[in-house]
């Protein structure tokens, strides 16, 4: 999030590689504890390197078998200690696959501009 200057009211915003390098942790740290994940990457601003203030990161987490429920699924992939709010998208497999074809332009797109976070 951001963080107040020293007696200052300006606001400064997290740099792009401190997003990143937090974005990675997580990634690492969540398949560590949750054996089905299978990829992690962020896509938007954060992917492209436009990112500036204000922006978040967008995470999708592709995992082998999730709840059915987005709710649910919010609550185990929830991406912690990021200094910037996430947008999170949780899909198995299946779901990956089948988004190629009932959402080609979407799918294109997110792996257009996916940047793995574990590597």
């Amino acid at each position: 999030m951001p963080v107040r200057s020293l007696n200052s009211s300006v606001l400064k915003w997290p740099k792009r590689e401190d997003v990143l390098e937090a974005a990675r942790m997580w990634a690492r740290d969540l398949r560590a504890r949750r054996l089905e994940v299978v990829r992690v990457f962020c896509t938007g601003s954060a992917a492209r390197g436009d990112y500036g203030v204000g922006s978040d990161i967008d995470v999708v987490v592709i995992v082998a078998r999730a709840p059915d429920s987005p709710v649910e699924r919010r609550r185990l992939y929830e991406p912690e200690a990021l200094p910037v709010p996430a947008d999170l998208w949780v899909y198995t497999t299946d779901e990956w696959d089948s988004l190629a074809r009932h959402s080609p332009h979407l799918r294109a797109k997110l792996e257009r501009e996916r940047l793995d976070l574990l590597t």
